[in-house]
């Protein structure tokens, strides 16, 4: 039966609705299933997220570790699962370009307080009112983004430094061209063949942690020219760091307020569209207000230790509900097997080759991307419009043109239409 969300329990968190409905053993095994299998997903898609976005595969673990806990244990969704999202790799990626890493985690905390306070203020309504034509436009722009971010360490590139923009990056690649690897281009592309045979022909089988998996042991066993995350990072650590606020400085503050405000933006956009598909997979309906401040209590405490933005994601929720989840216990579980990991079997993420990873998020850009509906959209001129130049400008620009553009075109599309019924019936 859904739950709602009256006004009485705006914020209450949905693990406190389900533990005072009554929680027992059989859910508890269903929820522990459905977090074994996220985690097995997510733990090779946390790691090639944040090598994605130019940090270590550590920080992307903290992030799923720490960020998901939360997000699980005070969201507003039953089912929602947070972590490193593929959305956000490229506003890290340039956050740590130009503030480097504690510029990114100063940004991430201030996103995080933004978040809350977004959800104090009840905006969690108004986020979700955000035109479907934008949605669909910003994330195609950011999975074409995500998929020539990853050109280098798929085909082994040496190159030196690499370009922002979409455009200049593809011309800088193409001139390197001559130094790429057969060796990384052919397990890159084998480890996304992998992905996508795995997911046709045993789609209940975690093909992303078999790839990656099958890829390191090719990569060990034929002694590939390949880098790896051990040669390029110095491998995993056994624990989580110990919590410590970023460095603090009003100057470093002005700095980086540009980058904090896209981060609240894209956060919100992406954890409420990622409960709101699990609402239509299960009846039930989340509390965007109260998962907004989840959100951002959840990368607060990603900041602190260590770990990039936090967002509830699509795919790892859907995975969830799939698994036969029941609850937000789901979710924490998923972030305690992570940590089991670090503590027990991080050395081996050492082998995994960088290649492996850029080809597993080559698959995530292709699967990021609504075809169909991009297609029937653009068949619509003025949705069409509206698609096309937050499409055109996230590639162009950056996000948080593209969505703002495309929102002010679709508010004077609709001021049009209001005016031309208007006149047709005085």
């Amino acid at each position: 039966m859904p739950d709602g969300s009256a006004t009485a329990h705006l914020y209450r968190p949905k693990l406190a609705t389900t533990l005072a409905e009554g929680y027992g053993l059989a859910a508890f095994r269903q929820d522990a299933m459905a977090g074994l299998t996220v985690a097995i997903l997510a733990l090779p898609l946390s790691m090639a997220i944040a090598v994605a976005s130019g940090v270590s595969p550590a920080r992307g673990l903290y992030t799923a570790i720490v960020g998901g806990f939360l997000v699980s244990a005070v969201g507003g969704s039953r089912y929602q699962v947070g972590g490193p999202a593929g959305a956000f790799i490229v506003l890290v990626a340039a956050t740590v370009a130009r503030h480097g890493v504690n510029g990114l985690l100063l940004t991430v905390l201030v996103s995080g307080l933004l978040l809350t306070l977004a959800g104090a203020l009840r905006l969690g309504s108004l986020i979700r009112h955000i035109p479907h034509a934008v949605t669909v436009g910003f994330t195609a722009g950011i999975a074409v983004t995500i998929a020539a971010s990853q050109i280098k360490d798929l085909a082994g590139l040496t190159l030196g430094a690499e370009p922002g923009p979409v455009v200049p990056k593809l011309i800088a690649l193409g001139q390197a061209l001559p130094t790429a690897s057969p060796a990384a281009l052919g397990l890159g592309l084998g480890v996304a063949a992998t992905i996508f045979a795995v997911k046709r022909l045993r789609p209940a089988w975690p093909g992303m942690l078999i790839a990656v998996a099958a890829g390191a042991a090719a990569a060990w066993a034929l002694h590939l020219p390949v880098a790896t995350i051990g040669s390029q990072f110095g491998g995993i650590p056994h624990a989580l760091p110990a919590p410590r606020p970023p460095v603090f400085n009003l100057t470093l503050l002005v700095q980086i307020l540009p980058a904090a405000l896209s981060f609240t933006l894209l956060g919100a956009v992406e954890s409420l569209l990622s409960a709101t598909v699990a609402d239509r997979m299960t009846g039930r309906r989340h509390r965007s207000n109260m998962e907004l401040v989840a959100q951002g209590v959840a990368n607060v405490a990603s900041a602190f230790f260590g770990g990039i933005a936090v967002t509830g994601t699509v795919a790892r929720t859907a995975t969830n509900i799939r698994a036969g989840a029941r609850s937000p216990v789901a979710g924490m579980l998923h972030a305690v097997l992570l940590l089991v990991f670090m503590l027990v079997a991080a050395p081996l993420a050492s082998y995994v080759p960088l290649a492996a990873l850029a080809g597993l998020l080559i698959v995530v850009s292709w699967n990021m991307v609504e075809k169909a509906e991009f297609a029937r959209l653009l068949r619509d001129r003025r949705a069409g419009a509206v698609l096309l130049a937050t499409f055109l400008l996230t590639l162009a620009r950056d996000l948080t043109t593209g969505i703002l553009a495309g929102c002010a075109l679709a508010a004077l599309f609709w001021a049009v239409s209001r005016l031309q019924r208007r006149w047709a019936n005085p």
